[in-house]
């Protein structure tokens, strides 16, 4: 009996499960917070950073061919550049990771709130944090027939959202005005909106794991990213642009991290308010449960490998073989963050360390074109990549910079320390 796994997937069961990874309703927990910092330019930041996936996505695919077995940015990194920068690149994912869940908390417990005002914030953070620790700790996962359901009745509240909103506009609005308003424009707030903006990406790249159980890997994985990157990006655009006409720029919102709420609530009354508020709490839940489930394992590989101290963080429950610990220190960190940072500083602090390994990846492409003697011209697509990357990073916020700067320093002389100098090799695996 072969101890492979079986290559069945088709390039269309990838794109089905990149768009079930990302979530069709990912731009409508960011509305609110994207159109304040772009100054009413959501659906431009949205496109801008779908460019930017785009050339991340086709990086993706060339080093997907190169390392059809492999699928991590810190994995290319370290073989294409050097083994410190993926160390670095994988100390970043772990911020991912990390804050992740945390933003899930603090957006779930905004949306309860909408259900039951009566029950103050601090019961709702409590509460989701223990639901992700919970379900993870008990192995309760959603199925694949699960979460193809929810993919599809995501899409029939967005079409429901639509429909209501496409009833509410009345003759004489301004069509245009959601992707150029010449009195609000500004490049350094429509930087500041699509560094926000990436968000609604990430996770397009969590195809490249399955690199094993695809069919002809070298050419689906690649091109399964970018169709991943384009059906999202125009479905968000969609979704933002009518967001937008619904509710210009300029006109507060009761709460800006629901705000998509308060935009279905003025289309279509207080039954769609309910509905979205409710679909999108659903889903956050799975993607806090996941990120978290996601975030132990990398510790446990880290700790496995003895990258951390391995009697804390290599170790599994006896009865479940769960890394019972770093689920429950992800948990912990679920509470304490809901009430140490905002959902928006959240969201851009995860970003800081998607774009590390997206500028790692663009870069490794680069670098594998030119050692696989590709012609000059196929270095164009992975320069752009790594630049526009590069422009949308450094447009993060001063204080997510400055944290986001903080991790790494801390993670690079933990590793200087641990490899001595790098010299020795450190693996993230999980």
């Amino acid at each position: 009996m072969s101890n492979q796994l079986s290559r069945t997937l088709k390039l269309r069961d990838l794109v089905v499960m990149g768009i079930i990874l990302v979530q069709p309703t990912a731009p409508m927990p960011l509305f609110g917070v994207v159109q304040t910092e772009a100054k009413g330019h959501v659906v431009t930041a949205v496109l801008i950073a779908m460019v930017a996936m785009l050339f991340t996505a086709i990086s993706y695919g060339r080093m997907a061919r190169a390392y059809p077995s492999a699928g991590s940015a810190y994995t290319y990194v370290g073989n294409e550049i050097h083994p410190g920068l993926g160390f670095l690149t994988g100390w970043s994912m772990l911020l991912d990771y990390a804050i992740n869940p945390v933003i899930c908390t603090i957006w779930c417990s905004k949306a309860a709130g909408n259900i039951a005002p009566s029950i103050p914030y601090p019961a709702w953070a409590l509460f989701f944090a223990a639901l992700f620790t919970f379900l993870n700790l008990r192995k309760i996962q959603a199925t694949a027939r699960t979460n193809t359901l929810l993919a599809g009745a995501m899409m029939l509240v967005v079409a429901a959202v639509f429909v209501a909103v496409a009833r509410h506009l009345s003759p004489g609005i301004d069509y245009g005005k959601p992707f150029y308003d010449p009195q609000t424009f500004a490049w350094n707030h429509l930087g500041a909106g699509t560094a926000l903006a990436v968000l609604t990406y990430i996770g397009f790249d969590g195809v490249s794991t399955l690199a094993e159980e695809v069919e002809d890997p070298r050419r689906n994985i690649g091109k399964a990213m970018v169709l991943i990157c384009l059906v999202i990006g125009v479905l968000s655009a969609l979704q933002v642009y009518a967001g937008q006409l619904a509710w210009p720029f300029g006109e507060a919102f009761p709460d800006i991290d629901t705000a998509y709420v308060y935009v279905a609530g003025r289309v279509g009354g207080p039954v769609l308010f309910q509905i979205v508020n409710f679909t999108l709490l659903i889903a956050t839940v799975g993607s806090g449960a996941g990120g978290q489930l996601a975030g132990a394992r990398l510790l446990y590989g880290m700790g496995r490998d003895e990258a951390l101290p391995k009697s804390f963080f290599g170790k599994l429950d006896a009865k479940t073989s769960i890394p019972s610990n770093n689920v429950l220190l992800i948990g912990a960190l679920c509470f304490i963050g809901a009430f140490s940072m905002s959902y928006q500083l959240g969201a851009e602090l995860l970003n800081f360390g998607a774009f590390i390994g997206f500028m790692g990846v663009n870069l490794s492409a680069l670098l594998n074109g030119r050692r696989a003697g590709l012609p000059a011209k196929a270095a164009i697509l992975p320069a752009l990549g790594f630049f526009i990357c590069l422009v949308i990073w450094l447009n993060l916020s001063t204080l997510a910079k400055m944290a986001g700067f903080a991790w790494l320093v801390v993670g690079l002389s933990y590793g200087w320390w641990k490899t001595k100098g790098f010299t020795k090799t450190m693996r993230f695996e999980g």
